[in-house]
């Protein structure tokens, strides 16, 4: 399996291509936001949009806020830089780790915001978790639909058309470039969220197992209400120049934000995906598919950015990538479901050349707060039997 000569992302990643040297097109991205974007004329475009929605409601925009890094950087850029307003919108996929919630307090409280969160019914989430599973060898889409979905709802609820996101896709994947103003819209959800799955669709491969509106939290508003409000979804990370590195600073300094271990992240990378505790399983359903995890991901960010050689990347990404995570255990007992049935859906959506060998998997380190993550028995009586392929 070839990777790129420059980092090492590899050709099985999604949305990716590779020029004849061998570098793949997020590294030219990278190369394009560092030599060719105009970030001062980006930051003027900014203020005038600032400007257009400011003070015109009862919230200048919506923050979207998971408790993560860039989530919370994005709230003390809106706050602290722009001087704005900001509605915070949480939505709970289920998996939010205790230690999150210490985090989120010091910061709700610093910045002195509203919050509203929102969190879909576990009966519904879990028939979501498995057909997204069987379907894509991805249990996210109730999360990857509902942040994005329902945020946008909450938008025409309130009546305020500015919604501000964290990074452009531009700075991992090629759905989007740096040369483009990427916006947060139904066309983006579609291509990069709901993983080729409507609301809709959902309702139709569930066959009765939950009611049409028990899906409308995950379901993208109607066109005509969005332009009646005229909203703008837009990425801060097109008009601030991203450094999760540097951003991460500021947020530790200025808001005592902590970071945590992760499952399958090297230590250093203490402040990637600590608020999910089910991201273990995540990034091993990747490893699974594709062959790489979230080791990879963070090495080719630091090779990108002169801070890590492709060397000690390639060797973090071998000790780190691909271990049996704990939290597998607790998945499984949420989907009543056995590993050889797991280990079946998500083989079967594996990406050439890449191939899964199980019996080389070793088991991840367990993490310290493992006996605090939710293990509630619910019964489900009515689950439908694994038959893998839909």
């Amino acid at each position: 399996m070839k990777s790129c000569t420059k980092c090492l992302l590899p050709e099985t990643a999604e949305a990716t291509t590779f020029d004849d040297a061998g570098t793949c097109s997020v590294c030219h991205q990278i190369e394009y936001k560092e030599e060719k974007v105009d970030w001062a004329a980006r930051g003027r475009e900014l203020d005038a949009l600032v400007t257009q929605f400011k003070d015109k409601g009862l919230y200048d925009c919506v923050v979207p806020f998971s408790g993560g890094k860039d989530s919370t950087y994005q709230l003390w850029y809106v706050v602290t830089q722009l001087k704005m307003k900001p509605l915070v919108v949480r939505f709970d996929h289920g998996f939010y780790r205790p230690q999150l919630e210490d985090n989120n307090k010091r910061t709700f409280k610093i910045l002195g915001v509203d919050v509203v969160q929102f969190t879909p019914s576990w009966h519904v989430v879990r028939e979501l978790m498995l057909e997204s599973l069987k379907r894509r060898g991805d249990f996210c889409w109730h999360c990857h639909t509902g942040i994005y979905a329902h945020t946008m709802q909450v938008a025409l609820r309130y009546e305020t058309p500015l919604l501000f996101w964290g990074e452009s896709l531009a700075e991992y994947q090629s759905f989007y470039s740096y040369e483009e103003m990427e916006e947060v819209d139904e066309k983006r959800f579609n291509r990069a969220m709901n993983l080729g799955m409507t609301a809709d669709d959902m309702y139709e491969f569930l066959g009765g197992r939950i009611s049409k509106r028990d899906l409308y939290p995950f379901a993208y508003p109607k066109h005509k209400d969005l332009k009646k409000l005229g909203v703008r979804s837009v990425c801060l990370g097109n008009y601030v120049k991203w450094d999760t590195k540097n951003q991460v600073e500021i947020i530790k300094r200025e808001l005592g934000w902590q970071g945590a271990p992760v499952e399958g992240i090297p230590g250093q990378f203490d402040y990637e995906k600590i608020e999910c505790f089910m991201q273990g399983v995540r990034d091993y359903l990747k490893y699974i598919k594709r062959g790489f995890g979230r080791t990879n991901h963070l090495a080719n960010i630091e090779i990108r950015n002169g801070r890590m050689s492709r060397e000690e990347g390639d060797r973090l990404q071998k000790e780190f990538d691909g271990k049996r995570p704990q939290s597998l255990d607790l998945f499984l007992e949420y989907l009543h479901m056995t590993e050889e049935e797991f280990l079946e859906a998500a083989t079967r959506h594996q990406v050439d050349p890449h191939q899964f060998r199980p019996n080389e998997v070793e088991p991840g380190p367990r993490m310290p707060d493992y006996d605090k993550w939710d293990r509630t028995d619910v019964p489900w009586p009515n689950r439908p039997g694994i038959k893998i392929g839909g």
